[in-house]
């Protein structure tokens, strides 16, 4: 994310990466006023009251939205902002959809300024300056899958490659197993584009021959090679959890949301210092006992008392961490409730 200039109680910002619509998408809500660039026919031009012709042309002009809604789903380019035209040549007062994707630019303002929850979000949007996209190829001798890693989410590319259920003599075969991996490879070089980084994971010494088909690809693609404990969806978490591809995953949002998450459940099990639940990280904050607050971005526009919660650790010192629930991780954050807190000291 880009930021152009500070409007009055808002901001002009130019999208860069599709990531940053999860920013949009979390910041923009009920009560904001949106302007872009768009399109409208004039109604003046219909042959009918109030109507429109066809065959008029679409007008650009610079429209602002009293916004209401919104859609975006993770992994498309296209975040869609309802409302009604509250500044325009035309149509003033008429419904009106702003589709936005990389490259626009987009001015956002809130009545009394941005609120903080917000400010911190884009304030870590712009710092992070956008990252391009990250695949993990989780490879073993008779299954492989491909998954795409943005920085707040994650998903699997295509169905799952797999070997089993073709008889046991079958999936023993070196030969079988080398069209196999060859395949795939040629298959996931075409899948995934030259410039994004692949991890390339496993618990065997297959991922070591997958490597190599993948280079033999000629595609170019810069790949991290490392060990799992663990196969299928459990050893792209591990790869995140662990840090064990941090030369291409360690400044990912959602990498840092994983370990955190990670060290939470681990300090749960042992009873150590960290506090989920609305009334114990309640309690929390009050003695300013928060180091690490990690909390579904939603949930702080949702309910005043986790706004009020988190803008608390940061005045003790604290970090706020605005975490997506569309990866495993934010999965098992929203199990807990949405939020969980990382402790300077364990509560009695």
């Amino acid at each position: 994310m880009q930021q152009i200039k500070r409007i009055e109680d808002g901001v002009r910002l130019r999208v860069q990466y599709e990531d940053d619509l999860w920013v949009l998408d979390q910041m923009i809500r009920e009560g904001c006023k949106v302007g872009m660039m768009g399109f409208r026919r004039d109604q003046s031009t219909g042959t009918q009251a109030s109507g429109r012709a066809k065959s008029a042309d679409r007008k650009p002009m610079w429209i602002v939205l009293d916004a209401e809604t919104t859609e975006f789903q993770p992994f498309t380019d296209n975040l869609r902002i309802h409302g009604i035209i509250s500044e325009a040549e035309l149509d003033k007062g008429s419904h009106h959809t702003h589709a936005v994707g990389p490259r626009d630019e987009i001015e956002i303002s809130w009545v009394g300024g941005i609120p903080e929850v917000d400010r911190n979000l884009l304030a870590q949007s712009i710092q992070e300056g956008g990252r391009g996209r990250v695949a993990i190829a989780v490879v073993e001798s008779d299954e492989i899958l491909l998954f795409e890693i943005a920085q707040h989410g994650m998903r699997q590319v295509g169905d799952t490659f797999t070997l089993r259920g073709g008889g046991k003599r079958e999936a023993k075969s070196t030969e079988v197993r080398k069209e196999f991996l060859t395949k795939v490879a040629q298959q996931a070089s075409k899948a995934i584009s030259s410039d994004m980084p692949i991890v390339i994971c496993g618990p065997g010494m297959a991922r070591e021959q997958f490597e190599n088909y993948l280079k033999a690809t000629g595609e170019g693609h810069r790949i991290v090679n490392v060990a799992t404990s663990i196969g299928g969806r459990s050893a792209a978490n591990e790869v995140m959890r662990e840090g064990a591809a941090d030369a291409v995953l360690g400044e990912f949002a959602m990498a840092k949301q994983s370990k955190l998450v990670e060290e939470g459940l681990k300090r749960i099990s042992t009873r150590g210092a960290v506090a989920y639940g609305r009334a114990e990280l309640g309690s929390a904050v009050e003695q300013g006992s928060i180091e690490t607050l990690v909390i579904e971005a939603s949930l702080l526009r949702s309910d005043s008392f986790w706004a009020d919660a988190a803008s608390s650790v940061r005045a003790n010192g604290g970090n706020v961490v605005q975490a997506s629930a569309d990866h495993d991780a934010g999965e098992e954050l929203m199990g807990l409730g949405g939020a969980i807190g990382l402790l300077r000291w364990a509560l009695e």
